[in-house]
């Protein structure tokens, strides 16, 4: 697994037997410093993997890019070793994001804007109208997902410790599944995938989390044009209104054969 996993000593504890110091594998968490024609923009925490990805997806959500296109290339920085920098340069005739965008912050897995006032900013900057598209998806389809998704978490079985994301067509076949330490950072994997692969707006498709619906994971979904964002967990109370109002479908608790549907319960097909 390289970087993506390392091993540390463990002391194993037993309320009945002796204690037992052994290896284990856990999920690697490093740094990434996100630059665009050297400018630095942001830090990001991530397990180490499908950097081009988590770069050009968070680029997307951002609204810096909305094509593959407008990227012209990306590379490591030579000074840096451990490859934790990332340059972005930008094709012609693409503006580099405004200086308000900069992030002089490192981000975590809990990041994100908030507020109903974002709501409001979102409804004038949405690159693709979600809630004409038409998919519909049957419940049998939908409770399908999680256990295709775990099966698609190779790290995880070695570490327990990472979050995922998986992109489904209405037939239930996965696309694409990415695994990070950060919910927002496998999100941002697979949509910078769909932009590389040039697959945006990400129409007639499931985004499913392994965890819990935020808002920015609702916002990121939207962002990228997918209609149906399922969870295995609860969503926010803010997520529903985003989802509400950008006519997109959110399934929460999806576990075994049931799920709540909090919003655009019309795309399923009962």
């Amino acid at each position: 697994m390289g970087r993506i996993t390392v091993r540390r000593p463990v002391l194993r504890l037993s309320a009945s037997g002796p204690p037992v110091r052994r290896p284990d594998t856990l999920a690697a968490e490093e740094p990434l410093e996100i630059r665009v024609a050297g400018k630095p923009l942001t830090i990001t925490m991530r397990t180490p993997g499908h950097d081009f990805d988590l770069v050009a997806g968070f680029l997307a959500a951002e609204g810096v890019v909305g094509r593959a296109g407008e990227i012209a290339a990306m590379r490591y920085c030579a000074d840096t070793e451990e490859q934790n920098t990332l340059d972005v340069l930008l094709s012609p005739g693409v503006p580099p994001p405004d200086d308000s965008m900069t992030r002089a912050f490192t981000t975590t897995s809990a990041c994100g804007v908030c507020g109903k006032s974002s709501i409001e900013a979102l409804r004038a900057d949405r690159p693709y109208e979600v809630a004409a598209d038409p998919v519909r998806l049957t419940p049998a389809v939908l409770a399908a997902m999680p256990g295709r998704l775990r099966e698609a978490q190779r790290v995880f079985d070695r570490t327990g410790g990472l979050h995922a994301a998986g992109l489904f067509d209405a037939e239930g076949e996965l696309l694409a599944v990415r695994e990070d330490v950060g919910r927002h950072n496998a999100v941002d994997k697979v949509v910078g995938w769909a932009l590389r692969e040039e697959r945006l707006p990400l129409t007639g498709t499931v985004l499913m989390v392994s965890g819990r619906a935020s808002f920015e994971l609702t916002q990121k979904a939207m962002t990228a044009g997918v209609p149906v964002l399922a969870a295995v967990s609860a969503p926010s109370s803010l997520a529903v209104d985003l989802a509400e109002d950008a006519g997109m479908t959110l399934v929460g608790f999806l576990r075994g054969e049931t799920m709540n549907v909090y919003a655009g319960a019309e795309r399923i097909a009962l």
